[in-house]
């Protein structure tokens, strides 16, 4: 019998078996004591190159980054319209970007509210991206209050009160209940009494049920959650990382 190492390494780095048929090899058609001897050579194998188990770490890896990135381009695609142009989600940035980013947070989110200030830097700076924020409270009442009380200022008061109370709410710290938020309305010079009256009206609980449905089609589970482009970005991401892939969808539209 030839030596087996090769054949080792090549199965531990996910050779296939059509693969190593080609090579002449297969282990169907090997005897009891030829598959002994050959378990026997892996382990002697790994034993002595225990560096291939951390290259065949990173081949599968890197084969479900690559199958999930594909699984999320179609499920963007297929989603398009409600993504980037569903009639309500407020729109930010510059409105006539060449790149669309959006937001799926949660005010409640630590990584949304770190996320916060680069997102602000990026629009900045950028000049050119369109931005949506998709309203996804997952972290329980609070979340759900924060939300309400957010799309229910847009709905009422409009773009420009929405942008003030989305900015707040990412810095608030305390407890989203009616006197709190009563001075947050106030201290934005906003009327507090038709914002509260409208937090549990059929209009604001539909816009985020809507929201949400879209976030169980596209799989989303965590906040935030970016799409760029064709691609989702599914957690935290620095800033330069976030200009890398505004930069690829910039360049794809091309």
């Amino acid at each position: 019998m030839p030596r087996l190492a090769p054949l080792a390494a090549a199965l531990t780095l996910g050779l296939t078996a059509p693969a190593l048929a080609e090579t002449g090899f297969n282990p169907a058609e090997m005897s009891e004591q030829e598959r002994a001897a050959f378990h026997a050579e892996i382990r002697e194998y790994l034993l002595a190159n225990p560096e291939v188990i951390f290259e065949a770490v990173a081949v599968y890896e890197q084969r479900q980054a690559q199958g999930q990135a594909a699984q999320d381009e179609a499920l963007v695609q297929t989603n398009a319209e409600a993504i980037f142009d569903d009639g309500f989600s407020w729109v930010g940035g510059n409105p006539e970007g060449d790149v669309t980013v959006v937001e799926f947070m949660d005010y409640r989110c630590g990584y949304c509210r770190k996320a916060f200030d680069e997102v602000n830097e990026l629009l900045e700076s950028d000049g050119n991206i369109r931005f949506i924020v998709k309203e996804f409270p997952i972290l329980g009442e609070a979340s759900v209050l924060s939300s309400r009380f957010a799309v229910a200022t847009r709905q009422v008061a409009g773009d420009e009160a929405y942008h003030a109370v989305h900015d707040a709410l990412m810095t608030f710290t305390g407890q989203p209940d009616e006197a709190a938020l009563t001075r947050m309305a106030e201290s934005l010079a906003l009327d507090p009494a038709p914002i509260l009256a409208a937090m549990d009206s059929d209009a604001v609980i539909s816009e985020l049920e809507e929201t949400r449905a879209l976030a169980q089609r596209l799989q989303i589970n965590g906040t935030p959650t970016f799409v760029i482009g064709d691609t989702m970005l599914r957690g935290y991401a620095p800033l330069d990382a976030m200009r890398g892939l505004v930069e690829e969808a910039r360049a794809d539209a091309d």
